[in-house]
């Protein structure tokens, strides 16, 4: 019988790195087969992006296997059809390995993906997209807003006019195809991972829980320097604000902070104000997916009853 394929999904300081990694030593200690961590993450694949995503340490990875870390250029994107076919890809090599693989993380667009497929959308066509960045540039995103409406009403009822990635991205089908996104999203859909893959969700019962790690999360990365992070990116001359990566929680403000000549206490204010807010995006998308097997993450035993739960599976493979 194969060995099972696993995930960890959670909100953001939930516990997920430490309770993933207790599960690779539990099955280390008690002799079962090894597990290799992949990434879920759509801000752990930018190189040079490390204190304010969390990046699992050196030590961590060198402790147990990590895949999907490091992997882009904060340059580039990395859309839901290629994570798929990337953590695909791997989940196929570490068992072949004769490990578990297992998926953790917390971009829940990228988990939905993997469990309910894709629409087979077109690739991202970067010509497309540089003619609508100058439109944007000089017309405003509010009007290719009200040109998607035109085109693609239902698309552009759920999108607000100054979400510059979504637009682009709908404006870029609608260019290339001819078909509003929309069209797009009754076709079939790629084969994704499906029930067979157990997900496990640490999801805390008291709000506040998450909010105290929150700020103390970020606090930590302050005192580690992530305003410096920031400072060393911006100075590479090939970033800006508009990108998907410094877009991420975290770093548009401390960009905003850095172009403003805002105070730190700000800094702080902002960035976990945004980091709650992903928080709660986070467990609504994961109160749309059913099938999870929730834990309670602020229980002191959660990371206990996870280990527990998988290497039940794994044990009894």
């Amino acid at each position: 019988m194969a060995l099972p394929c696993l995930a960890l999904a959670g909100p953001t300081a939930s516990g997920k790195t430490g309770a993933a990694l207790a599960l690779a030593r539990a099955c280390r200690a008690r002799g079962g087969p090894p597990v290799e961590l992949i990434s879920v993450d759509s801000a752990l694949v930018y190189r040079g992006m490390d204190i304010g995503t969390a990046k699992p340490t050196a030590a961590e990875q060198a402790e147990v296997p990590h895949h999907l870390i490091d992997t882009h250029e904060p340059t580039q994107a990395c859309s839901a059809a290629e994570f798929v076919a990337d953590a695909q890809r791997l989940i196929d090599a570490v068992r072949a390995r004769g490990a578990v693989p297992l998926l953790v993380g917390g971009t829940m667009l990228y988990f939905k993906a993997l469990f309910e497929g894709l629409d087979p959308l077109p690739p991202a066509d970067p010509a497309i997209r540089a003619a609508i960045d100058a439109r944007a540039a000089t017309e405003g995103w509010p009007a290719l807003h009200a040109e998607l409406a035109r085109v693609d009403p239902t698309t552009a009822a759920r999108l607000a006019p100054l979400d510059a990635q979504r637009l682009q991205r709908a404006l870029e089908v609608w260019q290339a195809t001819g078909r509003p996104l929309s069209s797009f999203h009754s076709g079939p859909r790629t084969t994704a991972l499906g029930a067979q893959t157990p997900l496990w969700s640490l999801e805390p019962r008291e709000r506040g829980w998450l909010h105290r790690r929150i700020a103390e999360r970020f606090d930590a990365m302050l005192a580690d320097g992530f305003v410096d992070e920031v400072r060393t990116l911006r100075a590479r001359g090939d970033l800006h604000p508009g990108l998907p990566s410094m877009r991420c929680v975290g770093y548009r403000q401390a960009w905003e902070m850095l172009d403003t000549g805002a105070p730190l206490d700000r800094l702080r204010e902002t960035g976990i104000a945004a980091t709650r807010q992903l928080a709660k995006r986070q467990l609504t998308w994961l109160r749309s997916m059913p099938a999870r097997h929730v834990i309670e993450a602020d229980d002191p035993a959660a990371v206990e009853r996870f280990v527990d739960a998988a290497w039940a599976l794994i044990d009894g493979h």
